[in-house]
């Protein structure tokens, strides 16, 4: 049974609220009751999260490297999954991981082996610790 709060009427800062085996109906339903400053993002396994518009993995790196004093064009990721979408068409070389989801791997510039085949440790020494 469904128990939900109509964010519009309360003032909530949230961070993140993850739900349960969203499905494209969950969607509809849940972006009704969201204020403007939240977004949804669900992933392969139906698990939705609801965040900060400004909580995204793209933006947080933009903080980062302008704190480290880091370019862009410097920045390696990895991503798998529709939260890492923003985050690997941000960064200078994107990287999917091979069991990403196929709107990962159109973004990234290569894709690896999977998470279960140390994929990220095996790009790093292919291609950074030659």
């Amino acid at each position: 049974m469904w128990r939900f709060v109509d964010f519009s009427t309360h003032d909530v800062d949230i961070e993140k609220i993850n739900v349960a085996s969203v499905t494209a109906e969950d969607v509809t339903f849940i972006e009704q009751y969201m204020t403007d400053n939240m977004y949804l993002k669900v992933a392969r396994d139906g698990l939705g999260m609801i965040m900060h518009k400004d909580a995204t993995k793209a933006k947080a790196l933009t903080q980062l490297a302008r704190l480290w004093g880091i370019s862009q064009s410097e920045i390696v990721a990895f991503g798998d999954d529709s939260n890492d979408i923003d985050m690997l068409a941000y960064v200078g070389v994107g990287v999917a991981m091979g069991n990403a989801i196929n709107e990962v791997k159109a973004v990234a510039d290569f894709v690896c082996n999977t998470n279960n085949n140390d994929g990220v440790a095996k790009w790093i020494e292919e291609n950074i610790l030659l």
